[in-house]
């Protein structure tokens, strides 16, 4: 995120604009902890992973929306940039649905996709979704390593929520015998299925195999009762290790794609908000790449491009899935 704010912010400066820096989100509005940018403010930033300006999950609700348009009108604010994630756009959002109650929002508002999960709408790569996967395929290929001498089998849980993108393709890129997706699910069958074949590879002589599971393929069949399971099944053939990733994935220095396409669609977005800025309608919008082209995308059409049903069963701990036919 921090290579986005860099370009946005002197993407700005250098056609005369004033940038303001809101320190952890919309929490920040609120609070109203905002703090003038210059050319220097972001040095250095370009290879700097995470968000120097801070982040919050917080979606602005009643008394939060006046805060909100109180900060807006005393801060003289004229457009506001919001580069997040699933949150961050929920909360981009209620802003501009609440236009009609609360006229300081009547301002341009453009969201920038920045998840390591890739499962914001109208975007096939998020920012920060390439370093995530660097990170994991790294660290998968150090866990092969680990087993050179041995007949083991690892089980590796990997972040996305509800999207199955990290796992899918750190298991391209690490050559995994199996990817459990949430967009899949998993079954007794499946398992079934599975331990035959793995019991099959290590009966002609193979010595290592990965799993990969995403964090929520499945309710009920978690890492831990996979690991329990294909360890009590695979009896002398071979050993079962489970490695949860966890915040490992969002650290390190962001990638050159990352940093390429951060930039990338930063400077479009302000060209953007310059170049609506004078229209009699304010824009509401969000940026994605898709099919190798970068496009906006109204604000107003998210709730039908996002499956919010499923995001809102991941927070309460709960997921139902609906298999493809084989």
């Amino acid at each position: 995120m921090n290579p986005a704010v860099r370009a946005a912010v002197r993407v700005g400066l250098a056609a005369g604009h004033e940038i303001i820096g809101i320190q952890n989100g919309f929490v920040g509005l609120i609070n109203n902890t905002l703090n003038p940018m210059d050319w220097m403010s972001v040095s250095g930033w370009a290879v700097t992973g995470g968000a120097e300006l801070g982040t919050s999950r917080i979606i602005p609700s009643g008394a939060e929306l006046y805060a909100i348009a109180r900060t807006l009108e005393a801060q003289k604010v004229d457009a506001l940039l919001m580069i997040g994630g699933w949150d961050g756009y929920q909360a981009a959002f209620k802003l501009h649905s609440e236009r009609a109650n609360f006229p300081a929002f009547n301002i341009p508002i453009v969201c920038l996709p920045a998840t390591i999960d890739n499962n914001l709408p109208g975007s096939e790569l998020s920012i920060g979704a390439d370093t995530a996967l660097n990170s994991i395929v790294e660290a998968v290929d150090k866990i092969k390593q680990s087993a050179v001498a041995s007949r083991r089998c690892f089980v590796v849980e990997v972040m996305g929520r509800d999207c199955g993108y990290l796992a899918l393709m750190a298991g391209l890129a690490s050559g995994a015998e199996r990817v459990y997706l949430p967009e899949e699910g998993i079954t007794l069958a499946d398992l079934q299925r599975d331990l035959m074949r793995m019991r099959h590879w290590f009966e002609h002589g193979k010595r290592m195999a990965v799993i990969i599971r995403n964090e929520h393929a499945s309710r009920m069949y978690t890492t831990p009762f996979l690991n329990a399971l294909f360890e009590e099944e695979g009896g002398d053939l071979f050993e079962v290790r489970q490695s949860i990733l966890g915040h490992l994935q969002q650290g390190g220095a962001p990638t050159p794609f990352d940093r390429i396409h951060a930039t990338r669609l930063a400077v479009k977005c302000v060209e953007r908000i310059i170049e609506a800025g004078h229209a009699r309608q304010p824009i509401g919008e969000f940026i994605g790449l898709s099919q190798g082209k970068v496009a906006f995308h109204r604000l107003a059409n998210m709730p039908q491009m996002m499956e919010v049903a499923a995001r809102a069963r991941s927070m309460n701990g709960g997921w139902t899935y609906a298999r493809s036919p084989m």
